[in-house]
């Protein structure tokens, strides 16, 4: 017969399994940062502090217009053109 899984639902159980988990992450990202200081680099800044709260939106995303995407276009084409013209052809043997 299968055990009930009442023991992995206890909410005292699942606080004190995050409590370990929190001390375990701290421990790590202190490492973390000396690691990085023997380097001698800096410290990234955490990923979650690069997302926007929950209660707030994100910022739109900006269309182009599309005479700007055909400057961009143009300008790209441009460059890998000069780019191509730099390059010497293989020559046949």
């Amino acid at each position: 017969m299968a055990r009930p899984r009442k023991t992995v639902q206890d909410p005292t159980f699942l606080a004190a399994a995050l409590e370990g988990l929190e001390l375990q992450k701290q421990r790590i990202d202190e490492q973390i940062r000396q690691v990085y200081a023997m380097l001698g680099r800096r410290v990234p800044a955490p990923a979650a502090a690069a997302a926007p709260p929950v209660g707030e939106k994100r910022a739109r995303k900006r269309n182009l217009s599309s005479a700007a995407r055909e400057r961009i276009a143009a300008a790209q084409k441009k460059r890998w053109a000069e780019f191509r013209k730099g390059k010497k052809k293989p020559e046949a043997s």
